[in-house]
């Protein structure tokens, strides 16, 4: 199980109740989010343990919360309505901050967005226990010229999805790749993902600037 906090819901509900409230009505919206309280910290306690100071864990914290808001909505929430409401939230002028620190159009902004994956790796790599459970992380420096590129072959938020049933919604939260690359004025590059079947996730980031990357 997955150590519970409360940090991440107290960072994204304010956020994902503006866009519920307007979808749904305030009402409706309260009842949810109170519903998803409870269905959040028992998806924690079912989640494998991946290790709460891993890099990665906000992975697992900040996509549980909109997997159980999904859940406890019984299909009021669309896939469609979760796409939109995180990508709602992802805009928000709170997370566009991230753009003025890292920019994918500056060899800096790309070498400090490579370096958040690296530490991801480092750790696991010091953490042994944990890499049945976690992501794991290949990196070819030689396959693009431009941007950076790994791609993982494992995924727990995969893993957990197709165990309890929730492949249907996963890819909407895999799309959330995309927005977080906005922020960081990067673009996502993808040919497959795990939860569509493929044999991995592939990441190719490169500055949104590059209108033909090599």
């Amino acid at each position: 199980m997955m150590k519970y906090t409360n940090r991440f819901w107290k960072q994204m509900i304010p956020l994902a109740r503006k866009s519920m409230n307007r979808r749904y009505g305030k009402d409706v919206t309260k009842q949810l989010i109170k519903k998803a309280d409870a269905e959040y910290r028992d998806m924690l306690n079912r989640f494998d343990d991946i290790g709460a100071d891993n890099p990665m864990a906000s992975n697992v914290y900040l996509s549980l919360i909109f997997l159980a808001l999904w859940k406890v909505s019984e299909g009021r929430i669309s896939a469609d309505d979760l796409r939109g409401i995180t990508a709602d939230v992802l805009h928000s002028p709170a997370l566009k901050i991230m753009g003025l620190f890292v920019n994918g159009n500056r060899k800096s902004g790309v070498r400090i967005a490579g370096r958040v994956i690296e530490k991801a790796s480092a750790w696991l790599d010091a953490h042994p226990q944990y890499k049945a459970v976690s992501w794991d992380f290949n990196f070819d420096r030689t396959k693009h010229r431009d941007g950076f590129y790994y791609h993982f072959t494992r995924c727990p938020l995969n893993d957990f999805a197709r165990k309890e049933g929730y492949l249907e919604i996963l890819p909407v939260l895999c799309d959330t790749d995309y927005l977080t690359s906005e922020l960081m004025h990067m673009r996502l590059l993808r040919e497959q993902t795990l939860a569509d079947g493929g044999s991995m996730c592939d990441y190719w980031m490169v500055g949104d600037r590059i209108s033909d990357p090599q």
